[in-house]
């Protein structure tokens, strides 16, 4: 909520005009270049008008300078150049313009000029960005919806990866239970812990969706709304409604929280409005909601469903497979799916295992084609995601569907559609071939276990049906992003990809963990690095000497003096070498004679080379290729900055090359490369200091006048001065 304010105070005490005082907060969601760049511009273009400024950058590599209470209190505006959700909390009663973080990089003095201006920021508001040249963004709604899903993957990944592990250690297949677990067992304890991360998927993704709209008086009412959602038992139904309840769960949240903040309430009840009332009245208003309104219907449904399929036993078994495996596939969990599966079940008992059969079929297809799509087209992709189609296609082996769910919630629109043909074609190949199953279980770890009879048609069924989800969700997904207009999704900003070495809820920015993705989603304040115009260099110099990932250097220390040979020992003693010693003599070239960009970035590998820690060339090039595919480097004012992470590097090395003429590199500004930098890195020693070094780079590259010197620098040893600025 904002409301109108006059002109910033511009006066002292004593009479004078004092020094404008603003402060900026730079965020992007993958947290590398366009973070620190957009910071740069804002700190460079408030210094040439005299204004003080202190700027938050929310990056890939910790916190620094963050803008404290102090900062705040004393600021006569605060700029905040995003494209992921930044916690405006902290900054009630002050001006604060919200625009795209490609502003900050593209007009900062136009934005200081407009600060001075913009409405103030009230107690529990939400400011919309700016629609005044603030680029292309991403919807609230998109936005919210990525959040859940980022917070959501860890606890898919972890519960679905523990009850595979259980069910195929300890599990055995019984016709009455299918896949058991002897209930004493220890693998039965395994299973309960990944039974207890199943069971808060569905909370945590409506809570975040929630969070990211309404804030945090949404994040109870979301997470409890969610809860409901998926326990059935609460209104009556067999099945809860899955992740597709726990996603309306999650708008219907934020959204009435947003509605009760517009309420005026008297002044004594301000101050317990967000902790208390809003909480207890939006959470009662939505359980109510969804347990008579909703929920009733979502039984109904499912006896409908229920009744329709019974009738249907006599039909033609391709047309019934079919059936089941468009319902299996289309919300993995929901009452649909449940409706499916507990009428195979059923049937197991009166001696017909053909309909289970057809379930069996279509229940791995989903996580396994999501996970294969991930694979046979990595640009579509974050890293995260990527990451998160490897743990999808090992639930999938074990018939755990909700592997696919992520996908499913990010992409409702390409997965489900997707999904639900794959899934008709598993259960019609299995129909027609007479597949039965003895338990009521699915995917291939059934079949190995011999609960299943006409097993090579069965894993013929399954193998088809993930084909199909694999090359429709490519398919609608790429004619998706060429609608919008937009790069692959790899990252997702406003300003065009970035350096995206991460990735969908994850590692360094992806993986299992999800710790980066969820620490970039929307509405997850206080993450990041900080940087202000006066302590560049210094927060440079500490952030590279002094690395957090210690072991990394560490690791860097014992390769360059034992693995890497004669000449990268002498490099790493060398007076020659700056950035930590991953750029020395040997990697700088002052000429580069490639005139595209394929050729110079084979052409600089060939400079890394030199120093012997790279031990696949061709394997090099490819991957830092592959990369370019998600996004261009470019990141324009001629500069450009490929990067791979990758074993064909036994060690940390970074090569720079200027080029006369320019190298078309598809920047951002429509220029051409001319001072190009390399990084490579192994896949063990990709953290922090991958991401320190680019975000070093990508900062430092902002200044003219570094950029100049280094333009004009007429060797290789000139050139290591000029880059022993950012050492």
């Amino acid at each position: 909520m904002t409301s109108p304010a006059g002109p910033p105070p511009t006066g002292g005490g004593d009479g004078e005009r004092r020094r404008l005082k603003l402060l900026a907060v730079t965020a992007c969601p993958t947290g590398i270049a366009h973070t620190y760049m957009a910071a740069e511009r804002l700190a460079q273009a408030a210094e040439s008008r005299g204004i003080d400024m202190k700027v938050e950058t929310q990056g890939s590599i910790g916190a620094e300078n963050i803008l404290d209470d102090n900062d705040v209190s004393t600021a006569d505006g605060i700029i905040v150049a995003a494209d992921k959700d930044v916690d405006l909390s902290r900054f009630a009663g002050k001006r604060v313009l919200a625009v795209g973080v490609a502003e900050g990089i593209h007009h900062p003095e136009r934005l200081i000029e407009r600060v001075q201006s913009a409405p103030v920021h009230t107690q529990g508001g939400a400011i919309k960005p700016s629609a005044e040249g603030g680029g292309k963004e991403r919807s609230v709604g998109y936005k919210a919806l990525m959040n859940g899903v980022s917070y959501m993957i860890p606890f898919v990944v972890v519960g679905g990866l523990l009850i595979a592990i259980s069910l195929s250690l300890g599990g055995h297949t019984d016709p009455s239970g299918g896949l058991v677990i002897p209930k004493d067992s220890f693998w039965m304890d395994v299973n309960n812990v990944g039974v207890i991360g199943f069971t808060l998927m569905v909370p945590i993704l409506s809570g975040y969706i929630a969070y990211a709209i309404g804030d945090r008086p949404a994040l109870v009412p979301g997470m409890i709304g969610g809860w409901i959602a998926n326990t059935g038992e609460l209104y009556d139904s067999k099945a809860g409604a899955g992740f597709i309840g726990a996603i309306v769960t999650g708008f219907l949240a934020g959204y009435l929280v947003l509605g009760i903040k517009k309420v005026r309430v008297p002044k004594f009840v301000q101050p317990i409005m967000p902790i208390i009332v809003i909480p207890i009245v939006a959470t009662t208003a939505l359980g109510l909601f969804f347990i008579y309104v909703i929920g009733q219907p979502i039984s109904w449904v499912f006896e409908q469903l229920t009744d329709w399929l019974s009738g249907m036993t006599g039909t033609s078994a391709i047309l019934l497979g079919a059936i089941l495996g468009l319902m299996i596939a289309f919300d993995m969990g929901g009452p649909v799916n449940k409706t499916a599966f507990l009428f195979g079940t059923g049937l197991i008992a009166t001696g017909n295992q053909t309909v289970m059969g057809m379930c069996a079929a279509a229940i791995p297809v989903m996580p396994l084609g999501q996970g294969m799509a991930t694979l046979i087209r990595k640009r579509l992709y974050s890293e995260q995601e990527r990451e998160t189609g490897l743990a999808a296609l090992f639930m999938g082996c074990f018939g755990i569907s909700e592997g696919a769910i992520p996908f499913a919630a990010a992409r409702p629109a390409q997965v489900i559609p997707a999904n639900m043909l794959g899934g008709a074609v598993a259960g019609a190949i299995a129909g027609q071939a007479g597949v039965e199953d003895a338990v009521p279980h699915g995917g291939p770890i059934v079949a190995v276990l011999g609960a299943v009879s006409g097993v090579p048609m069965f894993f013929v069924a399954v193998v088809i049906g993930t084909v199909v989800t694999a090359l429709t969700t490519v398919a609608l997904v790429d004619v998706s992003e060429r609608r919008r207009g937009g790069a692959p999704v790899v990252g997702g900003g406003a300003v065009g990809p970035e350096p995206a070495l991460v990735g969908v809820g994850a590692g360094a920015a992806s993986g299992p963990s999800a710790r980066d993705r969820g620490a970039a989603g929307a509405g997850a304040p206080g993450v990041g690095a900080v940087v202000s115009r006066r302590d560049v260099a210094g927060a440079a110099a500490a952030s590279v000497s002094a690395p957090a990932a210690g072991a990394v250097s560490a690791e860097t220390a014992e390769t360059t003096g034992s693995d890497a040979g004669p000449d990268a020992d002498s490099d790493a003693g060398s007076d020659d070498a700056v950035l930590s010693d991953y750029l020395t003599g040997q990697t700088v070239k002052v000429r580069l004679d490639a005139r595209d960009k394929e050729a110079a970035i084979r052409e600089i590998a060939g400079l890394l080379a030199r120093t012997g820690r790279v031990a696949e060339v061709d394997e090099l090039v490819a991957t830092a290729l592959r990369r370019e595919e998600q996004g261009t480097t470019g990141l324009g004012d001629e500069i450009a900055i490929p990067h791979a992470k990758t074993d064909a590097v036994t060690a940390p090395v970074v090569g720079f090359a200027r080029s006369t003429g320019g190298v078309e590199w598809g920047s951002l500004d429509g220029t051409k490369a001319r001072l190009i930098f390399m990084i490579a890195v192994p896949e063990a020693a990709a953290g922090d200091e991958h991401l320190r070094i680019l975000a070093l780079l990508s900062r430092k590259l902002m200044d003219a006048g570094f950029r100049e010197r280094l333009t004009t620098a007429p060797d290789e040893r000139a050139v290591l001065r000029v880059l022993s600025e950012i050492r």
